[in-house]
C-alpha cells in the first residue's frame, strides 16, 4: 500500500511540472504591464508627435505671413492685414484646427496656446532657452507667461516668434514618464509642445 501511494504522488507531481498552463498565466500577468505601458507610450508619443508638427507647421505660416506683411500690428487703419493680439491668436487656433481644437475663451484668455511674439534688436539676441518656473513647492516646472510678450516688429525688422502648446495626456499609466510641465496644485502633467521661427520682416509698404 505504501509503495502505491508513492506512485500515485509521484505520478501527480510529473502531471504539475508537465502541465505548461499556470505558467502561461503567471508569465503573462508578469508582462502585461510592461507591454501595456509600451503600447500606450507609443499611442501617445505618435499622438503627441502629429500635433508638434500640426504646431511647428502653424508657426511657419504664421511667421511668413507677418515677415510679408500679411499681417501688420502697427496701424489699425490698414484694415485688410491689421490685427491685434486676440485676432492673430483666433487665426492661430484655425491654423491647427485639423487636430487641436481651441475653446472659444483660448484667443482672449490663454490656457492652452501661449503665444510669444516680440521684436529683437539682432539675431545674437534670440533667447534660445524655454521660460519656465517652478510649481507644486519645486517638484514641477511650469510655463513662465511672465516672459511672454506680445511685442511684434514692423517692416524690416526682426522678430522672434514662438508658440507653445499644453498637449493632455490621456494615459495615467505613462504621464510620469512623458509629461515636462504641470500646473500650480494640480496632480496631473502636460507635454509641452514648442515650436520657434525666427525671421527679419521683408521692407514692405
Amino acid at each position: 500500500m505504501a509503495t502505491e501511494g508513492k506512485a500515485k504522488r509521484a505520478s501527480r507531481l510529473r502531471r504539475l511540472f508537465k502541465s505548461s498552463e499556470g505558467a502561461t498565466a503567471i508569465e503573462f500577468a508578469i508582462l502585461a504591464i510592461p507591454f501595456m505601458m509600451i503600447v500606450f507610450a507609443t499611442f501617445e508619443t505618435f499622438i503627441a508627435f502629429t500635433g508638434e508638427q500640426l504646431v511647428s507647421n502653424a508657426v511657419d505660416t504664421m511667421a511668413r505671413r507677418v515677415r510679408t506683411g500679411q499681417i501688420t500690428f502697427s496701424d489699425p487703419t490698414r484694415t485688410t492685414t491689421y490685427m491685434t493680439q486676440t485676432q492673430f491668436r483666433q487665426e492661430f487656433c484655425k491654423q491647427i484646427s485639423v487636430m487641436i481644437t481651441c475653446s472659444q475663451t483660448e484667443p482672449a484668455v490663454p490656457y492652452k496656446l501661449y503665444i510669444d511674439l516680440q521684436q529683437v534688436t539682432n539675431f545674437a539676441d534670440i533667447p534660445v532657452g524655454i521660460p519656465l518656473v517652478a510649481t507644486n513647492g519645486g517638484k514641477t516646472r511650469d510655463i513662465d507667461v511672465t516672459k511672454l510678450k506680445f511685442t511684434p516688429g514692423g517692416a524690416g525688422k526682426i522678430n522672434m516668434f514662438r508658440a507653445y502648446y499644453r498637449w493632455p495626456i490621456t494615459t495615467d499609466l505613462v504621464r510620469p514618464y512623458i509629461s515636462n510641465i504641470q500646473r500650480e496644485g494640480t496632480t496631473k502633467g502636460d507635454f509641452l509642445i514648442v515650436a520657434t521661427s525666427a525671421f527679419q520682416n521683408e521692407n514692405y509698404p
